[in-house]
């Protein structure tokens, strides 16, 4: 399966194989939790080792304390988990990395700051829903991280949706 992001400027070679990537905490919940059918091309290209699931400990820090939450602890022991389980997946999937430097693009969200540096760090692929993270996409590009929202199942499909959305988006 290829790489193909709902933004066709996204899209652009990556010379790393496998491409790190780095999500953040809605679609960690997306993946490990929720089974979002959004979330299944990235489900599948971890699985066939295309992408390489990077995280540092923040990231976790930040996951243990959603999965806390009042509105989403139900969620997770409607589908039958745990916080410790969910986090146990999480260990299981990532590679721990080192917290990345600081950079210069700097998040309304100060929460999120630590995904944007650890994807320029190592020139991941960052998915984020977040509308702060997405619209630094564009400056976080020239410092090598690709940002988006959503990977398309069907490369065959991705011309005609790239289109669409990006008139969609226009419009």
């Amino acid at each position: 399966m290829k790489i193909v992001l709902r933004w066709p400027q996204c899209n652009a070679a990556h010379d790393v194989v496998p491409r790190p990537l780095v999500l953040d905490t809605n679609m960690v919940l997306d993946l490990l939790v929720f089974n979002d059918p959004a979330i299944a091309p990235v489900r599948a290209l971890l699985d066939e080792g295309a992408l390489r699931w990077i995280a540092d400990a923040a990231q976790r820090v930040e996951l243990e304390r959603v999965l806390g939450y009042p509105q989403i602890a139900p969620r997770v022991a409607f589908y039958g988990l745990s916080s410790a389980s969910v986090l146990a997946a999480f260990d299981a999937g990532v590679a721990y990395q080192p917290e990345a430097p600081a950079i210069q693009v700097v998040c309304r969200d100060p929460d999120d700051q630590h995904f944007l540096a650890l994807a320029v760090q190592h020139r991941a692929l960052l998915l984020s829903k977040d509308k702060a993270v997405l619209a630094l996409r564009k400056r976080l590009a020239l410092l090598g991280a690709t940002v988006g929202n959503i990977l398309l199942d069907a490369p065959a499909a991705a011309a005609p949706a790239a289109a669409a959305q990006t008139r969609a988006l226009a419009g």
